[in-house]
Order: C-alpha cells, then sequence, then structure tokens
C-alpha cells in the first residue's frame, strides 16, 4: 500500500501509518494537509492517508476537520502514537561536541527543560524534525544535533545520546486514517465521526445531545465551527463511541430530525496507542 502522510522520511505520520497499515507500507510524503488530502482523493497510487487530527497537549488541529468534512473522504480507522523526542548526532559526536540543535519549533519547545541545561547551545528552527535529521546526516553537520523520534535516527544512521528528552512525557497524538471508499463497518466498529448542523433556535443543540446520551453514545469529542455564510450559526464534529453498531443507528434515527445537515464521516474501531 502507499499512504499519503503530512511530513518528510522519519516523522511522526510516517510511524503513525506504520502503526495503523503496517511497516511494509510506502509512503507519500506531502508538505501539507491540503496536499495529502489531494493526493489521497486524486493520486491513483495513494491508497489511503494517515493526518494528525488532535493532541493530548496542544488540542484539537481545527483545520483538520474541516479538510476531512469538505474533501469527501471517508475515515476508515485511528491510531494513538505517544510523542517521544530524542537528541540525536552523527556517529562519534558527544554533547560536549555540539554547538547547535536543530528541530521544528514544537519540538524545541516540548525539550525546552532539557535544553536550557545547555544555554552555549544555539536552537534552530526548522520545518520538520525528520528532515533536521536528514540534514545532519547529509551535509555531515560536526557539532550539530537534531530532535526527532527514533525512526528518523534509524533511517538517517545518526546516534541517539540525549532518548526521551521531552518535558511532559504523557504526549499523545491521534491520527485519522482516510481513503477514498468507504470500507464494510467491522462487527466490532465501537466509534462513528459524525458531522452536523443545528437550527440557530433556543436549545436546538441540546435537543440532539439528549438523544446521543439516551441512545446509551458516549460523546468522546464535540467540536464546533462557525458556518462562513450564516453569522453565528454553527456545525458540530462529533465522535462517539458506542458498545453495540446498533446503538450508534438508533441514535441517527432520532437525531436526523432534530438537524438541518447530518453526514456520517466513517464508522470504525476504537485506536490502539503505539
Amino acid at each position: 500500500m502507499k499512504i499519503a502522510i503530512q511530513g518528510f522520511e522519519g516523522c511522526f505520520h510516517q510511524v503513525a501509518a506504520q502503526g495503523y497499515f503496517g511497516k511494509q507500507i510506502e509512503i507519500e510524503c506531502c508538505a501539507s494537509f491540503a496536499e495529502l488530502v489531494k493526493k489521497t482523493k486524486q493520486q491513483p497510487d495513494v491508497d489511503a492517508g494517515i493526518m494528525a487530527i488532535e493532541n493530548s497537549i496542544a488540542g484539537s488541529i481545527l483545520p483538520n476537520y474541516s479538510l476531512i468534512k469538505n474533501s469527501g473522504l471517508h475515515i476508515i480507522g485511528e491510531t494513538y502514537l505517544q510523542i517521544n523526542q530524542h537528541l540525536m548526532v552523527l556517529p562519534g559526536q558527544t554533547m560536549e561536541d555540539l554547538r547547535e540543535v536543530h528541530s521544528h519549533p514544537m519540538a524545541l519547545l516540548q525539550c525546552m527543560d532539557f535544553l536550557e541545561k545547555y544555554p552555549h547551545i544555539k536552537l534552530v528552527e526548522t520545518e520538520d524534525t525528520a528532515l533536521s535529521a536528514k540534514h545532519v546526516r547529509q551535509k555531515k553537520l560536526k557539532s550539530t544535533a537534531a530532535i526527532a523520534g527514533k525512526l528518523a535516527a534509524e533511517i538517517f544512521e545518526l546516534d541517539i545520546i540525549a532518548p526521551n528528552i521531552h518535558t511532559n512525557k504523557n504526549n499523545y497524538t491521534r491520527f485519522l486514517a482516510v481513503s477514498r471508499t468507504p470500507v464494510a463497518t467491522a462487527e466490532d466498529a465501537n466509534k462513528a465521526s459524525v458531522y452536523f448542523q443545528t437550527s440557530h433556535d433556543r436549545g436546538s443543540l441540546a435537543k440532539v445531545l439528549t438523544q446521543i446520551a439516551v441512545a446509551g453514545i458516549n460523546l468522546s469529542k464535540l467540536q464546533s465551527f462557525p458556518i462562513p455564510a450564516k453569522e453565528w450559526n454553527y456545525y458540530f464534529h462529533a465522535d462517539m463511541e458506542f458498545d453495540n453498531a446498533a446503538h450508534f443507528e438508533k441514535a441517527l434515527e432520532k437525531i436526523a430530525p432534530l438537524t438541518e445537515h447530518l453526514k456520517v464521516l466513517g464508522i470504525y474501531k476504537k485506536g490502539k496507542t503505539h
């Protein structure tokens, strides 16, 4: 399979893709999430895409919800990845040799408690963690380290001289697997993503949420988005968890009359953490 990812070879999106689809996949690197959606939708040799949707520390990646909603792609699954940042160098280099550390601004921020112990080291912001590791290898940058994931160190044959240097050890990112065609609903499916729009009448959203609760559905995510053509009107993205798919179908029947628009983006099995 060829899977579209956002980022470069060795990035966390590739790790998530391997965790979900298997390590034998090919990857199609994309510079942006918009490009990922476009290639997944239009490029025949791309079988699916995997894209980050929220982080346990930074929160939701709001533009990605809209990208999926407007793309016509189907959510076929999800996976969770623990984000571990490592300091890596060319073989033979040590902490004493370092003069610069290169990485994405968010990765640098996540590792600031560690980096502040070395005030003489210059921090250089780059566009991607894995790309930083690639540059260290390709340009043979001595006295320079990159902060990236373990896969990047393996691909670019760098030594990890300081593992797990991120401050918050409970940093997880949720990724969605998306495809041009929906997959048949599995018997063990226990989660669904939908979007719906309600009227601007008082209590309209509350009526929808009440029916979801009555059907025995756990609403694990509810995200609102403004409707550009209608001031102060919103549509909602909802992730629903259930023990029985029949309960979800019952909930849809109950809330459909209470919404102006309702679309199921995908029914799938709740993801595992890698």
